[in-house]
């Protein structure tokens, strides 16, 4: 309605039609009777009808939010959201068996699993027909070796456990344990490797362009969920269902 009503007045507008107001009532009681048998018709039909879309509305609401989840997956920037598995923003994550890592043709010091070593190998091979040379500098790492890198650098460098968690994992939270992951550098700029200066750098504009056709992606993109700092240099193979498994339901713990 065009002007405000009280309560109350808004209460008997609603029983009463605007064609029934706005015109005089006819005489006798027969034409009595049927105007209030037509009142309480549509009354009781308005109400329904008001029922009917309010609980429509709330189905539709419910409905929607469920098939429309909040984008955390995306690379848009976001705090952090640690779970009681996780350690300072770090899932746990297995060690790889010995009997699924194969040594790199690039590096056979730098081992990686079966599929992500052979996938790998072939991304090094078409990179360096375009002129660009990647360079593995950390594959598959037990959690011995993540032991020394986390707690001797830490005291090392004199870091809180926070800060150093920023940009390494405590030993059984690296992705490094799963064979999957590793550290690229770019052969021409060897100063930028295990920097955030290598996102610069030839190598890192080429594997953007070209390392999701070889299954590997970067791991913590700038405003990642687990609050890890950006590094560009560490990427991870995605290209089979166990890899797949390995991140995404780990990364759904986060959220």
């Amino acid at each position: 309605m065009a002007n405000k009503l009280s309560k109350h007045e808004a209460v008997e507008s609603a029983d009463i039609p605007v064609a029934v107001r706005e015109t005089p009532a006819p005489k006798g009681r027969g034409w009595w009777k049927l105007i209030l048998i037509s009142c309480a018709g549509l009354g009781f039909g308005g109400l329904s009808m008001l029922a009917t879309i309010f609980l429509l509305s709330n189905q539709s609401t419910t409905i929607g939010n469920f098939a429309t989840p909040s984008p955390t997956g995306s690379v848009s920037e976001s705090s952090p959201s640690p779970t009681a598995d996780s350690l300072l923003g770090h899932l746990p994550y297995k060690e790889a068996p010995a009997s699924d890592l194969q040594p790199l043709a690039s590096d056979p010091q730098i081992r990686l699993r079966t599929n992500a070593a052979l996938s790998f190998d072939a991304m090094v091979q078409a990179a360096q027909s375009q002129g660009v040379l990647l360079v593995p500098l950390s594959g598959y790492r037990s959690v011995a070796e993540q032991q020394q890198l986390f707690f001797a650098v830490k005291a090392e460098r004199a870091q809180l456990a926070t800060k150093r968690a920023e940009v390494s994992a405590p030993p059984g939270y690296s992705e490094h344990h799963t064979g999957y992951a590793i550290d690229i550098g770019d052969g021409r700029l060897p100063a930028t490797n295990l920097s955030q200066d290598f996102a610069r750098t030839e190598a890192f504009q080429w594997l953007q362009q070209n390392a999701p056709r070889f299954s590997f992606e970067l791991s913590f993109p700038p405003g990642n969920p687990q609050g890890i700092s950006y590094e560009p240099w560490h990427w991870r193979f995605v290209g089979d269902i166990h890899s797949l498994e390995t991140f995404y339901k780990s990364q759904q713990r986060t959220r």
